[in-house]
């Protein structure tokens, strides 16, 4: 992929004062061959300035014609990536013809071929500035128009796109095997929202409330999505009725399409009418309830967009929490309140460790900064602080605002903003003349500072304290808990408390024996307990009846080991001790995950984590022993089966796991389904107790997509020199899609491998080859080798974490692999620091021996 000049801000709001572009049409043609595709742009637009000159952003693969006011340009003028435009008249119409490139990278127009039955699929992800891999446009949020689009495509697909098809699909002359359809222009939106989906799709129609909704899908899911339909729609009905019971705007576009797509890079994409989701939200396997919340939790942020970033988008990328911090919060909210999942802000505190881990490391930024200087700074903006603490902040002002001040000043928001742009400002404009409150100065404190607050009980205050010196307000409650005489903790008290200008606000009293600040979970905030409540909170923590108090006390333990004042041990012990009798979902998964892939794969030294697999083990088994025969606690049950495979170490454990393999179930239940066949063959394949016949068979049992992503992550997850080197080469010398890279490379960083991994110097060499993938495959690739699996985040050694130091002064790295790199070694950086802490467990097993 060749590297493209990034949009600046400067250079945006210049052609923003000398264009207004009222119309395009799109045609592209997706039946040229399996490489590329054709495209046909046309763009009417005015000058404000006759004889001034500008460009056009378009990235093809060939540049055929490029026409001016019936003037033909010379196609050798492209260079990376902008057209010149030269000599523009008041009233302009721009014609572009190009061949465009497929990707395998979910960028542009991606092409996949569906390994369970051949089929080929494409769609469009126009963001953040890989429009112009699609068509030629004036790339920029704040150039709004009415798009008219039309596709053509073999006459068996079925194409979706922003706005309702016009008419029936037409012939192409000369063609049977290939038809066109047309689309109504769309209102007014910005090139990264143009979507386009096409293949043979599975469709699913209904209507609600007068707008056409359609679900759709690749062939081969049609099974999945005819199962989970009523439930999605569903969903999608009583977000329509919540939000249009919010705001006073009805929602603005055409129909509703909701497209689950392969390889999607991200969650969903807020396309207006054409909404792009990932299609393992299709559930192909038995899951948890909680991820059926996180998929509404998914459909509802989405929708939010259709007000909040599409119908009024932000002006520049600065003000992206105008669009994600708002459907984040929103989608929360409405879930809760709207639909079955009424624990989603259980969901949501787990959320918001990812926007307090984004927070500290270096990378750290606004919410709201005041200057993002060009696109591919922008780019990287899309992280837990723009979605997590900017919900979580939007929270906190709703609580301090009241409800019907906020969503009047929101109303008041669409009313001067619709189908235009808006900014911070204007937001703040439309909030304060409906209150009483200085929402400027709330934005000054919450939204343009960076850091965290920590919030502790001491000395008989409540006291807030801030890294960074900045005192932001709060509006929390304060709970106070006393143990009966039977071991439960029983709420006495629970105090509204408002925090302002740094003062520390006494205790209520009398006293009670457990003090957790936050305990309903308001606030974005580090929470400290003081000694006494930790004490007690070490014995009793899984006898706290309300649920949120736990999650609150679970994350002040987790941000404990982050910084370094929790021995790793010491957080197993108290998983081992308080999570078999947890009944929350949400509180196991989370708490085991963290236990699991952070606390045990990370921040312990590879002898020490036998032991704690084995407790990790323990609290599975214990889990499953309280839920057998418990038809309503089949999610729980199949967490805490997941946690078993994953912690499965001895030999005893290995020879359990291939019966369940043979047996295709897991004693007392669950059935072994694809996704946990695949989990299980990972685990047996990492622990070198089955090989490529084992993961042979499984492919050609179920040929899908889920089955080739696991078969790469199950041979690069051998303990072998052969299979760890072909991994590597196919990671780092092929030119494997999105998915696939990201399987392989998951499966290549093993801790139990460590020795093995040491001796071919893959942790060392990782950061060198990351660079070159990165420049050679562009964004998406840095991103997947910087995230998730892909960083050898086991590998917490000195010398590790010295090797991606040096690499990470290189000046020559792109934005992307700085950004990831940045973070990974931030908690790289925690986890050297963590296995240096000398616990009680420590202290106690030393007396002992």
């Amino acid at each position: 992929m060749i590297p493209m000049s990034a949009l600046t801000r400067a250079e945006a709001e210049g052609r923003r004062r000398l264009l207004d572009v009222r119309a395009v049409s799109v045609d592209v043609d997706l039946t040229v061959g399996a490489e590329v595709f054709r495209s046909v742009t046309v763009i009417a637009f005015n000058c404000r300035t006759p004889g001034a000159e500008t460009f056009v952003d378009v990235k093809p693969a060939a540049l055929r014609r490029v026409v001016l006011n019936g003037r033909e340009l010379d196609p050798g003028a492209l260079a990376d990536g902008r057209f010149p435009l030269e000599g523009l008249a008041a009233d302009n119409e721009l014609l572009v013809e190009a061949d465009m490139a497929y990707s395998r990278t979910g960028e542009g127009m991606h092409r996949y071929v569906d390994p369970a039955d051949g089929e080929v699929y494409v769609y469009t992800q126009a963001f953040l500035d890989e429009g112009p891999r699609i068509f030629a446009s004036f790339d920029q949020p704040d150039l709004k128009a009415a798009y008219q689009v039309s596709v053509t495509a073999p006459a068996e697909w079925t194409v979706v796109a922003n706005a309702d098809a016009v008419g029936e699909r037409e012939p192409v002359p000369g063609r049977e095997d290939a038809a066109v359809t047309r689309f109504a222009p769309t209102a007014p939106i910005s090139s990264y929202l143009v979507s386009v989906v096409a293949g043979p799709l599975h469709s699913v129609r209904s209507v609600h409330d007068g707008i056409p909704l359609g679900l759709h899908c690749r062939r081969s899911l049609a099974p999945y999505l005819d199962a989970d339909a009523e439930e999605l729609l569903a969903v999608t009905r009583q977000c329509f009725d919540a939000y249009h019971a919010l705001f006073r705007q009805r929602y603005p576009f055409a129909g509703y399409d909701q497209c689950f797509v392969p390889e999607f890079n991200v969650g969903a994409m807020e396309n207006p009418g054409c909404v792009t989701l990932r299609d393992t939200f299709l559930f192909r396997s038995a899951v948890p309830d909680t991820e059926r919340e996180h998929r509404a939790i998914v459909v509802a942020h989405e929708m939010a967009h259709m007000w909040f970033g599409d119908l009024v988008t932000m002006r520049w990328w600065d003000d992206l929490w105008l669009n994600e911090s708002f459907a984040e919060y929103l989608g929360f909210r409405v879930i809760a309140e709207a639909t079955r999942f009424r624990g989603a802000w259980t969901g949501f505190a787990a959320t918001k460790a990812w926007g307090r881990d984004a927070d500290q490391r270096p990378s750290t930024h606004p919410v709201a900064p005041e200057g993002v200087a060009d696109t591919a700074a922008a780019l990287q903006n899309f992280d837990g602080i723009s979605y997590a603490k900017g919900a979580a902040a939007l929270r906190q002002l709703v609580a301090w605002l009241g409800d019907e001040a906020f969503f009047e000043g929101v109303n008041r928001h669409f009313e001067a903003h619709a189908f235009g742009n808006a900014t911070l400002d204007d937001l703040l404009q439309s909030l304060a003349v409906t209150g009483e409150r200085d929402v400027h100065a709330w934005a000054e404190l919450w939204l343009r500072t960076t850091g965290l607050d920590t919030l502790r009980a001491v000395d008989g205050v409540l006291r807030q304290t801030s890294a960074d010196g900045v005192v932001r307000p709060h509006r929390i409650t304060l709970g106070g808990y006393d143990r009966l005489p039977n071991g439960t903790l029983t709420l006495r008290q629970r105090t509204p408390v408002e925090l302002a200008d740094g003062k520390e606000v006494p205790l209520p009293e009398p006293p009670t024996e457990l003090l957790v600040p936050d305990d309903t979970d308001l606030a974005f905030a580090k929470i400290r307990l003081d000694e006494r409540s930790w004490s007690l909170v070490s014995e009793s923590l899984g006898r706290i009846p309300d649920e949120l108090t736990r999650v609150v006390i679970w994350n002040s333990a987790r941000d404990l080991v982050r910084d370094g004042e929790l021995p790793a041990d010491e957080y197993v012990e108290l998983v081992a001790a308080h999570l078999p009798g947890e009944s929350s979902v949400h509180l196991v998964q989370d708490v085991l995950a963290f236990a699991r892939r952070v606390v045990v794969d990370q921040y312990l030294p590879p002898e020490e984590r036998p032991r704690a697999l084995a407790r990790i083990g323990e609290v599975c088994r214990a889990l499953l022993r309280r839920t057998e025969g418990d038809a309503e606690a089949a999610g729980l049950r199949l967490v805490a089966v997941r946690g078993l495979i994953d912690a499965a170490f001895t030999p005893v454990e290995q020879t359990e796991l291939g019966e369940w393999l043979a047996e295709g179930a897991v004693p007392g239940g669950p059935e072994l389904d694809p996704a946990l066949r695949w989990q299980l063959l990972l685990r047996l394949c990492v622990l070198g107790a089955a090989g490529e016949a084992e993961i042979a068979a499984e492919a050609e049992r179920d040929p899908s997509a889920t089955s080739a992503e696991g078969a790469a992550r199950c041979r690069a997850a051998r303990p072998d020199r052969d299979a760890k080197r072909a991994a590597w080469g196919a990671v780092f010398g092929g030119e494997l899609s999105n998915y696939l890279l990201a399987a392989t490379i998951d499966g290549v960083w093993q801790p139990e491998q460590y020795e093995l991994l040491d001796e071919l110097g893959l942790p060392e060499r990782f950061f060198p080859a990351a660079s070159a993938a990165a420049e050679q495959r562009g964004a998406a690739v840095a991103r997947q080798l910087t995230s998730g699996g892909g960083f050898p985040a086991y590998a917490a050694t000195p010398d590790v974490l010295a090797a991606g130091e040096r690499e990470l002064v290189r000046e020559d790295l792109s934005v992307a692999l700085r950004r990831g790199l940045t973070d990974r070694l931030d908690d790289l950086r925690r986890a050297v620091r963590g296995r240096t802490l000398v616990s009680s467990v420590d202290v106690e097993q030393e007396g002992e021996r």
